[in-house]
């Protein structure tokens, strides 16, 4: 049997990481500059998340959601303590798309109505109701194009006002970064009128963390910055640093209902353990200054570079865009500087390293970026 051809793959076989570099099965080592989509956050290969995992797969790998799952409290609490949302519920799943789904779903149960506001660039998943919020035609599939979303561009609240007026608006949804479509910010004072908007109108505001997340703004959830409290918060990548794990955070406007909500898998035991190693290490090893610290130097030393036409972002969730293709840029970084990069349509770099990448592994990106340009 055949692996279902859905990627181009590079002609390389990553077969071990430690902290941000990994290496390749001819020994080649290379600086991971992209964790593997914003996933990898505290570096690859962390003793402390190694022990964690091993621990509790030789002790309990796997039970059933109808029993009592203290590590799933334990995680519940550390990240309303972290987060600053304590007075918010948890609902764990496996997935980013699996979180947007049950946020859409539990936003329509509460308010009866089904049509989404999105934004145009945005991405939240490719499954039934996540894919239909996504603006890519491409990927959504007929049986998936069921009329539900309006798309938006960035920053137009008056058009989000016209649509939530015309009375059948369950929710908007939105990046607290878009990762996807090019590292594009929402700005604090869009932020704000969303959600005040939302207030007044009885409408969801669901702010997709998925990439943005987990500290790597600089704050524990992007839409931090702008000062705001979502209804619901979707997390998945960086909270589980490559083990599968989706959370919904829920407002206590939402009162739970047997039977609404389920899932086999979600907040498993191996889940948590990852979920609760990745928290205190980002509080131990006090990873959001370094998100800020060396965040702050890359956006400067990239800025000053004379070919490139922008360069934005927050903490370590940088676009570096181009008025050109990067096509060779990024194949050269890989195969003949060793770096690993991410790209969002065929102008922009996208650089979602570990959470714990140290300053000397940045000075060194700049270097090999610099003459690779």
């Amino acid at each position: 049997m055949n692996l279902y051809d859905v990627y181009p793959l590079f002609d390389v076989n990553i077969v071990k990481g430690k902290g941000c570099r990994v290496w390749d099965d001819k020994g080649a080592e290379y600086i991971d500059l992209y964790g593997g989509h914003a996933v990898i956050s505290i570096g690859h290969a962390h003793p402390r998340y190694v022990k964690a995992i091993s621990e509790q797969v030789a002790t309990l790998g796997f039970y059933s959601n109808s029993v009592i799952n203290t590590l799933q409290q334990r995680v519940a609490e550390k990240l309303g303590r972290m987060s600053g949302y304590e007075d918010y519920s948890l609902f764990f799943i496996n997935s980013g798309a699996e979180a947007n789904e049950n946020a859409l779903k539990l936003s329509s149960f509460k308010n009866g109505k089904k049509r989404v506001i999105a934004f145009r660039k945005a991405f939240h998943g490719r499954t039934s109701l996540a894919v239909e919020v996504t603006d890519n035609p491409k990927i959504i599939a007929p049986i998936n194009a069921n009329g539900h979303t309006t798309y938006l561009e960035l920053g137009d609240i008056d058009g989000v006002r016209e649509e939530i007026a015309k009375g059948d608006v369950t929710a908007v949804i939105i990046e607290g970064i878009q990762g996807v479509g090019g590292i594009r910010i929402p700005t604090v004072e869009f932020l704000q009128q969303l959600q005040q908007l939302c207030n007044e109108t009885g409408t969801t505001l669901i702010l997709d963390e998925i990439q943005s997340g987990c500290g790597r703004s600089g704050r524990f959830f992007a839409h931090q910055w702008a000062g705001i409290t979502p209804d619901m918060i979707t997390q998945a990548k960086g909270i589980g640093n490559g083990f599968p794990i989706g959370m919904l955070l829920i407002s206590p406007k939402f009162q739970p209902v047997y039977g609404e909500l389920g899932t086999t898998f979600g907040g498993n035991h191996l889940a948590c353990a990852a979920a609760g190693a990745v928290l205190d290490v980002m509080e131990d090893e006090n990873l959001l200054d370094n998100v800020n610290r060396v965040g702050k130097y890359l956006m400067e030393e990239l800025s000053g570079i004379e070919c490139i036409k922008e360069v934005r972002g927050r903490g370590l969730m940088i676009g570096i865009e181009f008025d050109r293709p990067i096509k060779e840029i990024r194949h050269r970084l890989l195969f003949e500087e060793h770096v690993f990069t991410g790209v969002s349509g065929t102008n922009v770099i996208r650089l979602l390293p570990p959470l714990t990448l140290p300053m000397n592994d940045a000075e060194e990106f700049v270097r090999r970026f610099k003459k690779v340009l």
